[in-house]
Order: structure tokens, then C-alpha cells, then sequence
């Protein structure tokens, strides 16, 4: 007779913690339907292969099943290394190193939100167009090797000058990292999701294509509009003031 115990109540926990993020990533890429096809023939499977028995039928979904898996890591390769990023980023240790944060750091930290939400008032003000990314807990080596090497303090009238028209480092984006500016005309990935609102640009796209791989915080001043965007985690912040930005560049708590 079988009997429900603790090893089964974690493991069905477990399972449940893993639909969860399979079903965020894919609901963050655009391709809900996929995860609803996926449950839809495991569902089959486990009628096949456990309730009904089918011998034949099993063996050809469980080879199925094989390829699957495989045809799943190639097609959300980025979305799965986003999530195995996040899993190992610091953010999800905090804990461990929480009442060692030097005060020092959040006092920079502080002073490179207020310079950067003062630069994209002023740039959203003369509608100067910028793509601005600032790294949380996910390194962004990747994207500073794309541009050209500056490693500067955070100021707004440096990131003013570098989004100037005639500037030659101003078609790209800024990368921020540590209260510094690393690089500048960087390139970021363009995000392909169709639910993107038909007013976005490119430097949109790229926001949030950016904002699918990493957990950056990218910033976008609109240079038809001059209003502000951020987007972080595959989501969009629009109509922002300069109050409202520099609280979302906050750290969470």
C-alpha cells in the first residue's frame, strides 16, 4: 500500500518550484503555448505509459521525450542561462553576506542614481536620445567588450556629453558597473517580442532584449518623445520622472 510521506510532499514541492520557473521563462520570452503543448503531452505520456500501459505507444513517446529535451535546451538556450545565471547570481545569497555590506558602497551607489536620473531629466528635456544599462548582480563583460573602454566616474554631464548627437560614442549604450562608467557605444541584443508596443524604437528593443538575458536595469530616454523607460526582467517602466527612476534604480531591499 502506498503511503504519502515527507520525501513524496518534497518532491512534489519541488516539481511545482520547477513548473513555476519553466513557465515564467517562457511566459517572459513569449511562448506560453509551447509550455502549454509541453504539459499537454506529458499528460499524454503518463495516460500512455502508467494508466493505460501501452507498450509501443510508450516506447515511441518516451524516445520522443529524449529528443525533446535536447530540441528544448537548444531553442531556450538563452532563457535557460539567464535562469541558471540568476540561480547563481549574488543576489540569491545575500543573506550570507548581508551584515558585511560596507555603508561606503551605498553611499556611491546612491550619489551614481542621482547622477544618472539628473542626466536623463536633462537629455528627455531636449529629447537627446540614450540607452543607458546598469548592472545589478549579473556581470556584463559581454556587452562592455562591444564597445569602446572608457572606465570613468558616474556623472551626468559625462553621460550627457557621451549621448550628445555629434558625439561619436552616442549610437549605443552605456554600461554601468560598480558606480563606473565601463564602456560606451555597446551593442545589446534585440529583443524579437511581438508585444512590444508599435511607439517603441530600437533602443526599446534592445532595452528589453538586454533586460531578457541579464537583471540590468536599462534605461532608455526616447528621442521622438523624450519620455523615459526603464525595463528590467522583461518588463517596461514607462512615463518615468526623474524621482520615479532614480527610485526604481534603488537596490531591492
Amino acid at each position: 500500500m502506498w503511503q504519502f510521506g515527507i520525501k513524496d510532499a518534497i518532491d512534489i514541492i519541488l516539481v511545482a518550484i520547477l513548473l513555476y520557473n519553466v513557465y515564467k521563462m517562457m511566459k517572459e520570452s513569449g511562448t506560453i503555448s509551447i509550455f502549454v503543448g509541453i504539459l499537454t503531452f506529458i499528460a499524454i505520456w503518463i495516460l500512455v505509459t502508467q494508466v493505460l500501459e501501452m507498450k509501443l505507444m510508450g516506447a515511441i513517446m518516451d524516445k520522443a521525450i529524449s529528443v525533446g529535451l535536447i530540441a528544448l535546451v537548444v531553442i531556450f538556450q538563452d532563457e535557460i542561462r539567464k535562469m541558471l545565471l540568476d540561480l547563481g547570481s549574488r543576489k540569491r545569497w545575500k543573506f550570507l553576506f548581508r551584515h558585511f555590506t560596507n555603508h561606503d558602497i551605498d553611499d556611491s551607489s546612491r550619489v551614481t542614481q542621482s547622477a544618472i536620473a539628473r542626466a536623463c531629466q536633462s537629455m528627455a528635456a531636449t529629447k537627446t536620445g540614450a540607452l543607458i544599462v546598469v548592472q545589478q548582480t549579473q556581470e556584463l563583460r559581454m556587452y562592455e567588450t562591444s564597445g569602446d573602454k572608457i572606465d570613468a566616474e558616474v556623472s551626468s554631464r559625462l553621460l550627457e556629453n557621451i549621448f550628445f548627437k555629434n558625439s561619436p560614442l552616442h549610437d549605443g549604450a552605456v554600461v554601468i558597473a560598480n558606480n563606473r562608467i565601463m564602456a560606451a557605444a555597446c551593442i545589446l541584443p534585440v529583443s524579437h517580442n511581438s508585444d512590444i508596443p508599435k511607439a517603441f524604437g530600437l533602443r526599446h528593443r534592445a532595452a528589453l532584449g538586454a533586460s531578457q538575458e541579464t537583471d540590468a536595469k536599462i534605461i532608455v530616454v526616447s528621442e521622438e518623445t523624450g519620455k523615459i523607460t526603464m525595463a528590467h526582467n522583461g518588463k517596461f517602466y514607462r512615463n518615468l520622472s526623474a524621482t520615479d527612476l532614480e527610485n526604481l534604480l534603488a537596490p531591492e531591499p
